[in-house]
């Protein structure tokens, strides 16, 4: 579990991120990630903490499989949480994910995160 100074939790927060933010894409998994606190978050310390939200669909499978991909991205942003200092970022599952490896879903992650930081789509 991500502490929860490092979570998006709120609709609007994601919506923010998702709308406003850069996206990059691979088999597995889209993040989208945005510089800044999401809006509607007044503490001023949690706006030099990185937040994280995860969107995973029914697509992706039945609740077992879901439930682990979200465990196995959980812990790749976890493992990234000094990189995304002051950042926002959601990361949307694909059908793909469910079959994949842990080390598939965190090669993926960091692949998506060095494009979006570098600009590039």
């Amino acid at each position: 579990m991500l502490p929860r100074d490092n979570r998006l939790r709120r609709p609007a927060e994601f919506d923010h991120v998702v709308r406003q933010g850069r996206r990059a894409a691979s088999k597995t998994l889209v993040l989208h990630l945005v510089g800044g606190s999401p809006s509607g978050c007044v503490k001023s310390e949690l706006m030099a903490s990185p937040r994280v939200g995860l969107v995973v669909g029914k697509v992706v499978g039945n609740a077992v499989q879901r439930n682990r991909v979200k465990r196995q991205l959980r812990h790749a942003a976890r493992l990234r949480l000094a990189q995304l200092a002051g950042l926002s970022v959601v990361i949307r599952a694909n059908p793909a994910s469910a079959s994949a490896t842990s080390a598939e879903l965190r090669r993926d992650f960091d692949r998506c995160l060095a494009r979006t930081r570098d600009g590039s789509r």
